[in-house]
């Protein structure tokens, strides 16, 4: 069907030429975390230099629920004439294909990747009250009361959780799941004492970890945060093979016009190579970097190849 849309919409004059007028109406993004996520800031910052670019308002809609799927779906089934877009993220084309085998969209197929956008590391927090300062105190901690610390997480299938079910694995012990709709929401549980730990995006956790409000004891990319260069990976906090990164990048609705996927791709490509866009997000943590959609289409499907070999190896299953 959005190949036969393509078709009508290449016949309606949906040319090269057509793509140097595009937009001539207000354009959004939709996402599928709750306001005030790493994606929302992402979003914002990115699209109001976007929207500058193109000449035209572009809007952020957040469309939360079910681990993403909600938002992700509704980006999917919108008409692909370029005034829809998606943020996507390593939940919604990571770790939820890998672990739903029928999800409401095809994280590769119903979709025309854009760009990479950005990347950031996840972070294991704790509530101040929880007695420990290292990764492996926290483990030994878990392993004197099986079953008494939970996890926070942004829903099921959100590698919040995978994070979660990826420590329970590698370290052997028990940690209840305690998904909340969005990663805000967890965030908040954490720092009222309502659960115990979270892994949670730094963008998200940054300003909570400055303020004391929860502590940090680990990074889990392969390399230590800028922001945070004492805090050690959890490699070096002794659990081997811990390796999972949050990144963000746009989308279009499978069947957009080539010439309007190169057009926002060569829009995007400028606007992340702007230096207030670079310092805004990386005070966030944020590392940022553009891609070509083939980048973005390969990035995508090693992605789900590798949270789906985690989901394996760690016997992650849906709930």
């Amino acid at each position: 069907m959005k190949a036969f849309i393509a078709g009508i919409l290449l016949l309606l004059g949906f040319t090269p030429a057509f793509a140097q007028n595009y937009p001539t109406k207000p354009i959004r993004i939709l996402i599928a975390q709750a306001p005030g996520s790493a994606t929302d800031t992402i979003s914002r910052v990115v699209g109001n230099r976007l929207s500058e670019a193109l000449g035209q308002p572009i809007v952020i809609e957040a469309r939360p629920g079910a681990g993403g799927a909600v938002g992700t779906e509704a980006a999917a089934r919108s008409a692909p004439d370029g005034y829809t877009l998606f943020m996507a993220n390593n939940s919604t084309h990571g770790s939820n294909p890998a672990l739903y085998p029928k999800l409401p969209y095809d994280a590769v197929n119903d979709f025309a990747p854009i760009s990479m956008v950005a990347s950031v590391p996840y972070v294991l927090v704790v509530h101040p009250s929880v007695p420990v300062s290292s990764v492996q105190e926290l483990i030994a901690l878990a392993k004197s009361q099986p079953g008494k610390l939970n996890y926070a997480s942004a829903g099921n299938g959100s590698t919040h959780q995978f994070c979660g079910e990826l420590l329970k694995s590698a370290a052997g012990i028990d940690l209840v799941h305690i998904p909340y709709k969005g990663s805000p929401p967890g965030v908040t549980a954490v720092m009222a004492g309502e659960v115990s730990l979270m892994f949670a995006n730094l963008t998200d956790i940054n300003s909570q970890i400055r303020g004391g409000k929860v502590k940090a004891l680990a990074v889990t990319t392969l390399k230590r945060a800028e922001l945070f260069p004492n805090l050690p990976t959890m490699v070096e906090a002794g659990v081997p093979d811990f390796e999972i990164t949050s990144w963000f990048g746009l989308l279009a609705p499978a069947g957009t016009p080539a010439p309007i996927v190169a057009r926002l791709n060569a829009e995007m490509v400028k606007v992340l190579a702007r230096e207030d866009v670079r310092s805004t997000l990386g005070a966030q943590g944020l590392n940022v970097a553009s891609s070509s959609p083939e980048q973005f289409t390969a990035h995508i499907k090693s992605e789900i190849a590798r949270f789906t070999r985690i989901a394996r190896s760690a016997g992650i299953k849906a709930e």
